[in-house]
Parts: structure tokens; C-alpha cells; sequence
């Protein structure tokens, strides 16, 4: 728009008064505000801004100069007309040259003649004019309008009132896509911190943790310097677990807690974000050109266990924002550090347990006997165990206390695993202490007997919670007989050559109750017979349908290999098991024994 006046005749109609002109000027301003603040991206209004301009005043080249308040300067964040290599690379101090005077002085600016003004810097090679408006909001200088023309005398006081009145509407336009924009990538940094922590939490493998957590800060905030350090309680020490400095790693040494920055984030539980680490006595050095450093303490309720530590070679590097964000960051990886550590305790808890269980497995399997007695003529006898767990509470033995005679002993401890293993071990062990002592006292350790000195000693350890099943069985070889005890083990089956049947023998569990005695029953051994000792395992093996496998499958499969080996026969007996129970895993310990008369 211009001030001069049409020359007469130049054109038929009557030139405009001067209200007419103020009311038209009034009018578009008015237009042009509301079609800058209805914009809230901020890239489309920077492009916006000068297109509107153009429509009220001419210039040759413009510029929009954004203040950073943390750098305290000015740089150009949008132009027409400038050098493409001064856009984004120029920065100027507040108060350096007209465009720094008007911010630093918060008034517009008017210099007709570059050259006589000593402030003015050249930017834009031919500039003759300059009109600067600096950008106020609340009170607040955020930036400046800038107008350049190669026309001495080109803008005029209209032109200053125009630009001030439209850089108000600039102003509060830049405003809202800046507040506009914040909540966009707030929301959009929500997202991917939840996205972050969703990913960091189901890796379980501390270093693949660390090293993602890495990768991922980086997608929130392009940091140049990124440390982790876990705390060490027992030491008192923060140990660098990761240091990353523009992507390669990098060492650093150990931290005490309270020593430096981040032992005193670590000690206080505080987020220390220092703009310039040559001022704070605390900082130790160890990225050569760290200008300013943030400490983030990862805390777990109100329990350090490590900080999380970034370095840049700028002033005042970290906003509040990166603050708030890390800070969000750095709670998630606490978790997820904390999970990849608790997994890695269970982890290494898991493979000593497995070696320990293993180690026991092979201890159990010595207890139990490989074969008979040596000297013992006229007996086939076989044995199978098969443990529920790594450990089972099943136990039998072969004892030999006397010539010709032969002892047979098959117990089953309640429960399953490692304490029934124990359990069983000890009563293992009463068996084969109880048994050698028939040598000295053959009429006070009988079968009854012996199977009543063991309760004995087992309900005196006042393990109520656990009891043994035993059969005792006492093969005379020389004298044809067997005589044997019960204490609650599912019945024995005897075949004979003209029946096969359970021999009923009840008897108190081992350990219930003091005191407890117990019944004898004996038979003639006579060549062919056969006696079968199995424990619940056997008998209460269940199938897919919660069909038990029963004595009366046990007995068809003794009947139908009763004419092999004692080993034939307790092969087909677990074998008809496992096909009975198919996939069904098995609910109990199974162990069978079998001994044969066979001459």
C-alpha cells in the first residue's frame, strides 16, 4: 500500500477519502489476523506470514527471527528473499544489529537508509530499507518481524503501524501452533513411551534390556551421550552397565554413591539437570567436551537401582521437557531392568536347582539295590522305579542278613519330589539298619517288628505332615517260607500254580501314630510261585477319561507273564501302564517288584 495520491486525470472516478482508506485497512487487517491465527501448523504459518504481508505492504525480502530463550539469540526460522545458506544458520544476539535492537529494546525499528545506521549487519546484499517489528506476547518479546527493500525511503510510518498491528496477530498465532504443537508431541511422546515400555518389558535378558533402552531413548530425544548405571548396594558403587556416546560404546569407570552428578542423584533420589557442568563442583569428567549433563535416578517405589545419565557438549541442554520425558523413560526401564534381573536370579536359581536335583537324582538311583544279594541260588527277582518328579518317595531294597534268606522291602512315602525323597532316604535307611540287626536278635526283629521299631522312630521326628507305606517281606529260601508285614502298601499279589490273587494285609502307615503294631501273615514258597509288590503309582494311574488302571489290569498283566523272567514281567507291567495312561502325565511314583521262586 502507498501514500501518494493519484495524479488527475489518471483515472475518471473520485480518489477515496481518508476514512474510506482506514476502514479498508482496518477491514483486511482484521481478515488477514484471523486467517494467521486460524492456522495451527506452525511450518504452514511461517509460509503463511509473508504471503499475507505482501497483500499491505512491498518488500523485497522477509524473514521471521524466532528468540531462544535458552541460548538467549536470535535465528531465522523462516525467510523469502535471504541467501539460502543464511536460513537456519543465522543467529544473532539480542541486541545485535536493527533486528536484535528491536527485541532487546522491545519496539519496531525504521531505517530508510542502511547505510547510515552503524547497527546495521548485511544479510541480504542490495538491502537499502529495513522495517523490524519485534513479536510480543503476555508482555514477552518472542521473536521479530523483519522487511528488507533495496529502495532507500521504501516503508513509512504506515507501513511501522501496519506491520506492528498484523505482528500482534503473528504473534499470538505462533503461540497457539507452538502450544498446539507441544500437546501434539506430548501426546505422540506418550505413545511411544508406552510403546517403549511395552517392547523393553518382554525382553528378559539384562544386556539385551540395556542395549534396547539405548536404541529406543534415542526415538524420544537425540541425545549425544547416554549412561547406564546400576547400583551396587553391596559395594556402594554405580557400575557402568552401558555408555553410548554417538552410537559406539565407550568405557567408563566405577562411581561411588554421592561422588559426582549421578552418585548424588543415585544417593538423594534427585534429578539433577546441570546447563553448565564447569560451575558444579560435583561433576566428574569423564566425556572430554560435556558442557551440561542430566542425572535421572531409575527408582522402584523408594529404592535407587541405578541412574540414567545423558551428556552434551552444548550449554542448557536439556528442556524441561527432555526432563519430564526421560524422567517417564527412565521409571520404565527401572521395571524392566528390575524384571531382566529377577528373571536372571530365577534363571541362575533355576539351572543350580536343575544341577542339585540332577546330582540328587543320580544320589537316589545309588540307594536303590542293581541286583540280589550275591550267593542267592533259586530267586529271580526284578524292580523298576519311575519318579512323578525330578525326585520321587517311592523306595526298595534287597537285604541278604542271613544266609539262604532274603529280604524285600517296598515302601512309598506320601507326597512327591525332594521331600518325599528325603523322607523316603531316611526310611530307607531305618529299613537296612533295622534288618542287619535279625543277625543278633532274630526273634525281637520280625517282620511286625521291625516295621514297629521304624514307626517308632519316625513319628518321633514329629513330621506330621509326612508317613510311609512299607511292605516287608522275609524270603527263607532254605526253609521254603515267607513270612511278611504290611503298613498300609496298596496288597501284594501272590500266584501260585493254582491261584492268583492280593494277599489282604492292613496295617497303619509308618510315622501316623505311636505305638502302632502290626499283623504277620506266611506262606510255603514252592517252585513257579510268584509275589508282586507295587505302590499307588501302579494301581491309581489314570487315563485321559479318569479311568484308574486298578488291581484287576494288574492282575491280567501278571497272569499273562507269569511264565517269564521277574524283568519281562515288570517291563509288561509298566509298559501296560504307560499305554493305559496314554498322554496323561503320571499323577503318583510308580515303582513294581516281582520275585520268582524258581527252583
Amino acid at each position: 500500500m502507498s501514500d501518494k495520491t493519484s495524479t488527475p486525470g489518471a483515472d475518471s472516478r473520485p480518489a477515496p477519502t481518508r476514512s474510506a482508506d482506514d476502514h479498508e485497512l482496518v477491514t483486511t487487517l482484521f481478515a488477514l489476523g484471523r486467517e494467521v491465527t486460524s492456522v495451527l501448523d506452525t511450518s504452514e504459518l511461517l509460509h503463511k506470514i509473508p504471503q499475507l504481508i505482501a497483500r499491505l505492504i512491498a518488500f523485497q525480502a522477509f524473514a521471521v527471527y524466532l528468540l531462544d530463550d535458552r541460548h538467549h539469540d536470535l535465528r531465522i526460522a523462516y525467510s523469502v528473499g535471504y541467501p539460502e545458506r543464511e536460513t537456519g544458520a543465522r543467529r544473532l544476539k539480542v541486541g545485535e544489529g536493527l533486528v536484535g535492537a528491536a527485541v532487546a529494546e522491545a519496539r519496531p525499528i525504521l531505517v530508510n537508509d542502511v547505510r547510515q545506521d552503524p547497527r546495521y549487519v548485511d544479510v541480504v546484499a542490495g538491502s537499502a530499507a529495513e522495517l523490524v517489528v519485534p513479536l510480543r506476547r503476555k508482555g514477552r518479546v518472542i521473536g521479530a518481524l523483519n522487511l528488507l527493500s533495496p529502495t532507500v525511503g521504501q516503508f513509512t510510518e504506515t507501513d511501522e503501524a501496519i506491520l506492528r498491528q498484523f505482528g500482534a496477530h503473528v504473534a499470538v498465532a505462533l503461540e497457539n501452533a507452538k502450544l498446539f504443537e507441544a500437546q501434539r508431541r506430548y501426546a505422540t511422546t506418550l505413545e511411544l513411551l508406552a510403546e517403549i515400555s511395552s517392547e523393553i518389558a518382554s525382553i528378559l535378558d539384562l544386556d539385551k534390556v540395556l542395549s534396547q533402552i539405548a536404541i529406543l531413548t534415542r526415538r524420544v530425544i537425540d541425545y549425544r551421550t547416554l549412561g547406564i548405571l546400576l547400583l551396587n548396594e553391596a559395594k556402594g558403587e554405580l557400575e557402568m552397565k552401558l555408555a553410548v556416546r554417538y552410537g559406539d560404546r565407550v568405557a567408563v569407570p566405577r562411581v561411588k554413591l554421592g561422588e559426582g552428578l549421578v552418585g548424588h542423584a543415585a544417593q538423594y533420589h534427585e534429578i539433577i539437570n546441570c546447563p553448565d557442568v564447569a560451575q558444579d563442583p560435583r561433576y566428574l569428567k569423564f566425556v572430554d567436551d560435556a558442557r551440561s549433563e542430566l542425572a535421572i535416578p531409575m527408582l522402584l517405589k523408594d529404592r535407587c537401582i541405578g541412574v540414567f545419565d545423558l551428556e552434551s557438549p552444548e550449554l542448557d541442554a536439556f528442556s524441561p521437557e527432555d526432563v519430564e520425558i526421560l524422567k517417564l523413560l527412565a521409571n520404565q526401564a527401572a521395571v524392566a531392568i528390575e524384571n531382566a534381573r529377577l528373571y536372571e536370579t530365577i534363571r541362575d536359581n533355576e539351572v543350580r536347582i536343575e544341577n542339585e536335583l540332577q546330582f540328587a537324582q543320580r544320589v537316589q538311583m545309588a540307594f536303590l539295590p542293581v541286583g540280589l544279594p550275591k550267593r542267592m541260588k533259586n530267586v529271580d527277582v526284578a524292580a523298576r522305579f519311575a519318579p512323578a518328579r525330578e525326585l520321587g518317595g517311592d523306595l526298595y531294597d534287597f537285604l541278604s542278613p542271613d544266609p539262604n534268606s532274603l529280604v524285600v522291602a517296598v515302601g512309598d512315602v506320601s507326597g512327591k519330589g525332594v521331600p518325599a525323597a528325603l523322607y523316603g532316604a531316611f526310611a530307607g535307611e531305618l529299613v537296612r539298619s533295622r534288618t542287619y540287626r535279625r543277625r543278633y536278635a532274630p526273634e525281637q526283629f520280625t517282620a511286625a517288628g521291625i516295621l514297629a521299631s521304624i514307626n517308632v522312630i519316625l513319628h518321633e521326628r514329629q513330621l506330621e505332615e509326612y508317613y510311609c507305606t512299607l511292605c516287608y517281606a522275609v524270603f527263607d529260601v532254605k526253609r521254603r517260607t515267607m513270612v511278611m508285614a504290611n503298613s498300609g502298601l496298596p496288597y501284594p499279589i501272590r500266584c501260585t500254580a493254582d491261584s492268583c490273587a492280593q494277599i489282604e494285609l492292613p496295617g497303619v502307615p509308618l510315622g501316623s501314630f505311636p505305638g502302632s503294631t502290626y499283623d504277620e501273615v506266611s506262606f510255603e514258597l514252592s517252585p513257579g510261585d510268584l509275589f508282586v509288590f507295587c505302590t499307588d503309582g501302579v494301581f491309581e494311574a489314570f487315563d485321559a477319561m479318569e479311568r484308574e488302571f486298578g488291581v484287576t489290569r494288574l492282575l491280567r498283566v501278571i497272569q499273562e507273564h507269569r511264565d517269564g523272567t521277574a524283568g519281562e514281567l515288570v517291563d509288561a507291567i509298566f509298559g501296560a501302564v504307560r499305554e493305559f495312561r496314554g498322554d496323561t502325565p503320571p499323577n503318583d511314583d510308580m515303582t513294581a517288584v516281582a520275585v520268582k521262586i524258581v527252583g
